[in-house]
């Protein structure tokens, strides 16, 4: 009877901390869907202004992409994609915006140095990202992640790759002119 509580114990402990350790997955690994409404948010922009999703809603499609470092290589390949077919997004009735962790100032300079026309985001505390439940590649990198958006705001796509930076420019161009085929939903 004495080696059966031990034992009795360490299953109770197993399945305990296995009930536990699916809570915590279920509520870190949960995502957005395609087909839900995208999390509304304020963050401060690149032209100094506050920037709130809501406000923009109705008007157009909305390529919302996040990426990790203004200014690494990766990242300006993606964003200089985005600038080199932002007129193909504005054609199809869609608005680009960027949403990283740095600076307003680190934005502006980033902005001027590769001539972007969309607006950059400083999300310097991490809130929307969480928000939108983008993880980190190994705990250090913030991942890169692109959602499309109607104009009612519903997620219409979401493309995650933090490799394939270029790619997600070619994916969100063919969401947003289907969009623009069905009239922008």
């Amino acid at each position: 009877m004495k080696r059966s509580i031990p034992v009795i114990l360490a299953i109770g402990l197993f399945f305990g901390l296995g009930f536990l350790y699916s809570q915590h997955r279920a509520n870190v690994f949960a995502e957005l869907k395609i087909g839900t409404a995208a999390p509304d948010f304020t963050l401060q922009s690149s032209t100094g202004e506050p920037f709130t999703l809501s406000k923009i809603l109705g008007k157009s499609s909305i390529v919302l992409f996040f990426y990790p470092k203004d200014f690494s290589p990766g990242c300006t390949a993606e964003v200089c994609t985005f600038r080199d077919s932002y007129t193909v997004f504005k054609e199809a009735g869609a608005e680009v915006i960027g949403i990283s962790s740095d600076s307003i100032e680190s934005h502006k300079g980033f902005i001027k140095e590769h001539k972007l026309p969309f607006n950059l985001l400083s999300d310097d505390k991490g809130e929307v990202r969480k928000l939108y439940k983008i993880k980190s590649s190994g705990g250090l990198i913030p991942g890169r992640v692109t959602f499309v958006l109607d104009k009612k705001g519903v997620i219409q796509y979401i493309f995650s790759s933090q490799f394939e930076a270029k790619r997600h420019v070619e994916e969100a161009v063919k969401i947003v002119k289907e969009l623009n085929k069905n009239k922008g939903l």
